[in-house]
């Protein structure tokens, strides 16, 4: 009996895999015809009270062929990214600052609560203003916070220093029923036209600019049924439907936020990592995680957490459905690199996921080659520029004369490559007269090809490479 339903469920799975997709192919069919690639800056900027926000062209090829689109939040001290939900499941990496956020589901319990005083007089002397809300969580710099299609969100930067989130949405998402468009619903205030960076856009940049310069969802309804609705006066659902309010999509709190939350250290922020790092035994039982209880956050930056580590090259941390679970829900991943100077992370393929990868310090050259053996970019990528990496594309990254850091959202909750060189690689794989037969190297050179470099992922250039790289800036 147990085998017979270990059989089925597995069949199960894979046939639900198979169907994700197949629905995500059928997306995005004929969108791949990609004959060259380049690095990616935003094309539209929107400024509002407390912050900016900067998208990049999702109708771009390159995005249409990944089924994605990034987003970037600047949000100023003490200001307030006002709720809203995506049609898309989207994770959001932390390049900068720290803060809170909340993430609502109708059902889950209120578990947050306080019957304190805010302030006497607020209603009248000595009253005790009781608030009850779902769970808040805390961020800082290096997390991945995973938010669930449809799940309202909204995020407060309570830091000294500006607050910098890097949102990336899968519009080619099963969960997406719409169209291959991401779409953000506000559900407060009234986001109005601001700072543009380029001129007039059309299509889907058109309708993504909308998205932060037009009214919330309460807007299009009758201020009567409203005010009906939440047992309201008129006055106050028309301030529900945020008629008079010029602030934008991001909001300064003035005297700071003031919600139930409990204490932060970084005592227990320590622990938690720990914990994540298997030191307290397992994270989860398979029994407790519900959608109202899951972790959403992990942190990536921590060397510790490192899944490959090379001393003198750099280091390569990914975050999937096995240490964050709620992953295999959104089936999204992530993953952050970091290249010293003169180093270089081995060429390789991801298997079954389309990558983004964001710089987020210095620049290396990335090199991709494409199924006919072209190379499709052959450019230095800087600071703040994206590269899109088609699934199965070969790449490869070179930190020249900086160091450089990255991090990579991937389509899939746990993207597996291959790599084409070092000890685990498809070349290593080989034997030894195959290598020589296949490209016509003598036996004495294929084993030299196949067992010259030990390390996994991560190398450090050799003195030629560095002349070379001498003689071509001269």
């Amino acid at each position: 009996m147990g085998s017979s339903w270990l059989c089925f469920s597995l069949s199960f799975l894979l046939v639900l895999h198979g169907t994700f997709a197949q629905q995500r192919y059928q997306q995005q069919q004929g969108q791949c015809q990609l004959n060259r690639l380049n690095p990616q800056e935003p094309t539209v900027r929107i400024q509002a009270e407390a912050g900016v926000t900067e998208l990049w062209d999702s109708n771009n090829q390159q995005f249409q062929c990944a089924g994605v689109s990034l987003i970037r939040h600047v949000i100023q001290s003490r200001g307030m990214l006002l709720p809203s939900y995506l049609n898309t499941p989207m994770l959001t990496y932390v390049e900068q600052g720290r803060g809170f956020y909340g993430i609502l589901n109708s059902g889950c319990p209120e578990t947050f609560q306080s019957s304190q005083q805010f302030q006497q007089g607020e209603r009248g002397a000595g009253s005790r203003l009781q608030d009850r809300h779902q769970r808040i969580g805390q961020f800082r710099q290096g997390d991945i916070i995973a938010f669930p299609a449809g799940a309202a969100h909204w995020a407060y930067n309570e830091g000294n220093e500006e607050l910098v989130l890097v949102v990336f949405e899968d519009s080619g998402n099963n969960a997406n029923q719409l169209d291959q468009t991401s779409r953000r619903f506000f559900i407060a205030g009234n986001p109005q036209q601001g700072e543009q960076q380029q001129g007039q856009q059309q299509g889907a940049r058109g309708l993504r600019r909308e998205q932060f310069q037009s009214g919330n969802v309460f807007s299009g309804f009758e201020s009567e049924l409203l005010a009906e609705a939440f047992g309201v006066d008129i006055e106050t659902a028309r301030k529900l439907q945020g008629q008079n309010d010029q602030r934008g999509h991001i909001v300064n709190i003035e005297r700071g936020l003031r919600v139930v939350r409990p204490p932060f250290s970084q005592e227990q922020e320590e622990r938690e990592e720990r914990r994540e790092q298997g030191q307290y035994g397992p994270l989860m039982n398979g029994i407790e995680e519900t959608i109202c209880s899951a972790k959403v956050r992990q942190n990536i930056d921590n060397p510790a957490r490192a899944d490959v580590y090379n001393p003198q090259a750099g280091r390569f941390t990914t975050v999937n459905s096995f240490t964050l679970p709620i992953l295999s829900f959104l089936r999204l991943s992530a993953a952050r690199g970091v290249l010293y100077k003169n180093s270089i992370m081995a060429p390789l393929w991801v298997t079954n996921a389309h990558s983004v990868i964001y710089i987020t310090r210095g620049e290396a050259r990335i090199q991709i080659v494409d199924h006919r053996g072209q190379a499709v970019l052959d450019d230095r990528v800087r600071r703040g520029q994206v590269v899109i990496v088609p699934q199965n594309y070969a790449v490869v990254k070179h930190a020249e004369n900086e160091p450089c850091e990255w991090v990579a959202f991937n389509t899939n909750d746990n993207a597996m490559f291959n790599t084409l060189s070092g000890r685990t690689s498809a070349i290593r794989g080989l034997p030894v007269d195959v290598i020589a037969n296949s490209y016509q190297i003598s036996r004495d050179e294929a084993m030299r090809l196949k067992f010259n470099r030990d390390e996994t992922l991560i190398f450090r250039a050799s003195e030629r490479s560095r002349s070379s790289e001498r003689i071509a800036a001269a």
